[in-house]
């Protein structure tokens, strides 16, 4: 079974309903629990996995007993044999439920720095780290954030990278939405708008630069608490007629086809989604070098690389492509070529199922 907070929006949440549905029906019978059901319930359902809705809202409610008492007697009427759980909440609440209830292999996930959780969950993350018998991570960033600041022992930790789905996300000609249809050039991000993702400093460094191209345009596709925010700042910084935002999406594709140059700018990151599937839908990629972007991102060869949190350093980047069409052109064919070569959803899942394959045998 894999646990996930929410079926919606969210790299975490792709990536756990990718693996539902892409598991060898022959080997694994995929079922999903959750506590929010999102547009991704129906993709699972379609493909015959059964989801399991745990309607918790807060640990402290009666209601997280009873869920739990649900989920308990799930797993043993269903026979489940292996709990994977794959975010912060569902790590804290799937994993003692899953041993209280002998589930004999039981995983669970970091797909991002801990520092991002509030303290309280931090110290349950720890415990729970105990618990498990494999914690999977996404990047060699992470793995190296729980030996290093964790103390989570080196042989507990297991390196599986998110994927893609290649047939949806490749190359293609670019396409420009109402919106955006007087661009000449089109700078941009796909992602939640929250603090860590440091979209600030893509405002900023685009206003150093607009005066390069008139025709120039900024987009940012997505939803959060970061939006108010950031909106201010593009009138602030006298670029709100040049800047288009665009509420989430369920479906990023037509956005990624818009974008030029993708720039992720994060302050924390692990293995982004969002940078991956802009890589492989054909966009000229800026990336901090923080977190698993350098192992997405190799600098002057797949995309560019920029000091983490250094607006200036990323306007200087986007100088480089906005004046240098041939780079843009060589970084986007190359960014492609490597996700499809090392992250498509097929080869993540790969990866999965040997991992449980191996802690399978094993019982």
């Amino acid at each position: 079974m894999l646990m996930v907070r929410a079926l919606g929006m969210g790299g975490t949440e792709r990536q756990a309903a990718e693996v539902a549905k892409s598991l060898d029906r022959g080997k694994f019978t995929p079922h999903v629990a959750c506590f929010h059901e999102g547009f991704r319930a129906a993709e699972l359902r379609q493909a015959g996995v059964p989801i399991l809705r745990l309607p918790v809202r807060s640990f402290a409610s009666p209601a997280a007993a009873a869920a739990a008492w649900s989920l308990g007697r799930y797993l043993r009427r269903e026979r489940i044999r292996l709990v994977h759980t794959f975010d912060s909440p569902l790590n804290c609440f799937g994993v003692p439920v899953a041993r209280a209830f002998r589930v004999p292999v039981v995983l669970s996930s970091q797909r991002a720095h801990r520092a991002l959780n509030a303290p309280p969950f931090r110290r349950l993350l720890r415990l729970t780290d105990r618990m498990v018998d494999g914690i999977v991570v996404n990047c060699e960033a992470v793995r190296r954030h729980l030996t290093e600041d964790e103390n989570v022992p080196a042989p507990l930790i297991h390196v599986c990278p998110n994927g893609i789905d290649t047939t949806v996300f490749h190359p293609t000609a670019r396409a420009r939405p109402p919106a955006l249809a007087e661009a000449s050039l089109v700078i941009g991000v796909v992602c939640v708008l929250r603090p860590e993702k440091g979209l600030a400093l893509l405002l900023e460094a685009f206003a150093a630069v607009q005066h390069m191209d008139e025709g120039l345009r900024l987009v940012i596709v997505g939803s959060g608490e970061s939006l108010e925010d950031l909106q201010q700042l593009s009138r602030k910084f006298g670029i709100a007629a040049k800047c288009h935002f665009e509420p989430a999406v369920s479906d990023v594709t037509p956005w990624l086809r818009a974008i030029d140059i993708f720039v992720l700018p994060s302050l924390s990151e692990a293995l982004s989604n969002s940078l991956m599937e802009a890589m492989a839908s054909g966009c000229a990629v800026i990336a901090s070098n923080t977190g698993g972007n350098p192992e997405l991102v190799t600098d002057a060869e797949t995309g560019l690389l920029f000091k983490t949190g250094d607006s200036a350093a990323l306007a200087d980047r986007l100088r480089s492509l906005i004046s240098t069409p041939n780079l843009r052109s060589a970084l986007s064919k190359a960014g492609a070529a490597r996700i499809a070569a090392d992250f498509s959803i097929q080869s993540s899942v790969a990866r999965v199922e040997r991992l449980y394959e191996s802690f399978l045998r094993d019982q």
